[in-house]
């Protein structure tokens, strides 16, 4: 029995460069919203990692994919045997204004939708996650911030985070979106600001790691955070690289927040099988 009143997936025989979509009805958006994935294609798959990619703003389930070519970057890195399969899944926002911030609003909550929903449609459609429980998030920019912000407050949920030229606080939102900051503003402060979430929830961090362009927009504010992070005392890695805020550096770069989760599960893999041997 179906966890939603209702879930479409797409027909595997028409795939777009191996695609398929997804569109779930969810409580929590209070309609639909739709996840784009991309499977590896092999036979003995099972019980394999799933990684969350999170757009920005103006962007979409399809953002990732048909503007970085991820599940290339993905295939091409698997066939490599630079890491081991894992399936993109790749959901929109929630499509609310220029960008909903992956934030609880008032009637509807973007928030839930990835750290419930998402998860839990793709293992309902994709029979080779099996039982996982291994869930990875990344995103760019808006997506970022959501990405770290969300990781780092469902530890408990999430094996790892990654973001690439993050919003770091939600007031940088203003230099991409129409909507007035007050229509985001949030009960906590902890909920606004990724350094702050992350602080509170420092017992229960996973491993993550962002970077930045040296011409965004933002690098600033992500410099200012991996200094917070410094003088916390919180372990992370963060890079800076030649670039800006744009798809090239998304495209060049994603490959390190995959390579970075893979590391993170086959650690923990083994150290799942260290265990059952002493059994």
């Amino acid at each position: 029995m179906s966890h939603f009143r209702t879930v479409k997936i797409s027909d595997p025989r028409f795939p777009a460069d191996d695609l398929q979509f997804v569109t779930v009805k969810s409580e929590h958006l209070k309609g639909r919203g739709d996840i784009c994935l991309w499977v590896p294609d092999y036979e003995d798959l099972k019980d394999v990692p799933i990684v969350l990619l999170l757009h920005g703003v103006y962007g979409s389930a399809w953002s990732w994919a048909l503007n970085a070519g991820a599940h290339l970057t993905a295939k091409r890195l698997i066939t490599e045997g630079v890491i081991k399969p894992m399936i993109i899944a790749m959901p929109s926002d929630g499509l609310w204004g220029d960008g909903s911030g992956y934030l609880p609003h008032t009637d509807v909550d973007y928030e839930q939708w990835i750290v419930q929903d998402v998860p839990q449609a793709v293992r309902e459609v994709i029979p080779a996650v099996g039982n996982t429980r291994s869930t990875y998030i990344c995103g760019l920019s808006m997506g970022g911030f959501g990405a770290l912000r969300i990781g780092a407050k469902y530890g408990g949920r999430f094996h790892g985070m990654s973001g690439h030229s993050s919003i770091t606080s939600l007031d940088q939102m203003k230099l991409f979106v129409e909507e007035g900051l007050g229509l985001y503003r949030q009960e906590r402060q902890e909920d606004e600001d990724v350094f702050l979430t992350i602080h509170e929830n420092r017992d229960q961090l996973s491993p993550f790691r962002f970077d930045c362009g040296k011409d965004d927009l933002l690098i600033e504010h992500n410099r200012m955070l991996h200094t917070r992070l410094v003088d916390a005392q919180i372990d992370h890695t963060y890079e800076e690289f030649e670039g800006s805020h744009e798809w090239p550096y998304w495209e060049e770069h994603l490959e390190k927040s995959l390579i970075f989760f893979d590391k993170i599960h086959n650690r923990s893999v083994q150290n799942s099988s260290k265990i059952l041997d002493r059994k």
